[in-house]
């Protein structure tokens, strides 16, 4: 079962246009969308969100359409955007004690254990958070209401290398655990390599590969050149492709 399905999205601006980006996210399956900034994966999320008005294409969640059921849709989603930032003299207290009034299936002993887990102490205001604590109080916030699915813009940026393994540890056991989905994106390879099943990536606006990871990278091998003789990494081939002159 594809717990989100995208076809055909599209979103233009004076500036740029998103195009034609469909792929299929598996149930309990992590999907890294990859792309260098600007290509247009923040703006693929949003869009998916319906916080962006797409011009076309149609999004499923759960097997339902997403806009004619977006309010139910969303109390099975956790969500956490780049670029949204919180009152900075409040309290995360103050705050919580707001979000989970929307969520019905709001888990208060869950969220006391990601605030551990996290080291985040509710007394705190926002404006007294590293960049890397806001995050983590997000995805706190995220997965407190037993959501099934989790999109995440760059959840990892701005994290120490052990606090980032910390986070992608976390989310090999949700999926391993409990059957959650994610779909994140990220500019950090490695994060794909350590607990990504499932990669799209967008070039320019525009969809190069959606795929199993395996099947991803071998569909990018006739990018070497004669002299490798190893398969190539996540990386190589983000570095090789947009350097070329040419789409792939």
């Amino acid at each position: 079962m594809n717990v989100l399905s995208v076809k055909g999205l599209r979103k233009s601006y004076p500036n740029f246009l998103l195009e034609d980006i469909s792929f299929d996210l598996p149930q309990g399956k992590i999907m890294g969308l990859i792309g260098k900034n600007g290509a247009g994966k923040s703006t693929s999320l949003k869009s998916i969100l319906n916080l962006v008005n797409p011009d076309s294409g149609t999004i499923e969640m759960f097997g339902k359409d997403y806009r004619e059921n977006e309010e139910s849709c969303k109390q099975d989603i956790g969500v956490v955007l780049g670029g949204i930032d919180f009152y900075n003299h409040k309290k995360l207290s103050d705050i919580t004690n707001v979000t989970k009034r929307f969520y019905k299936n709001w888990d208060d002993n869950a969220y006391q254990k990601y605030l551990k887990a996290f080291s985040l102490v509710p007394h705190k205001k926002v404006k007294e958070l590293s960049t890397g604590m806001k995050v983590k109080y997000m995805l706190a916030l995220a997965l407190s209401h037993k959501a099934k699915l989790l999109i995440l813009d760059e959840p990892t940026s701005g994290l120490d290398p052990v606090s980032r393994d910390d986070i992608l540890e976390l989310f090999r056991h949700l999926v391993e655990s409990k059957g959650i989905s994610i779909l994140f994106s990220t500019h950090i390879t490695s994060d794909l390599d350590k607990c990504a099943d499932y990669i799209t990536y967008i070039k320019d606006g525009k969809l190069l590969r959606s795929a199993e990871k395996s099947a991803f990278i071998q569909s990018f091998q006739h990018l070497k050149v004669p002299s490798d003789k190893a398969d190539l990494s996540l990386e190589e081939i983000m570095i090789r492709t947009e350097r070329s002159r040419y789409d792939v």
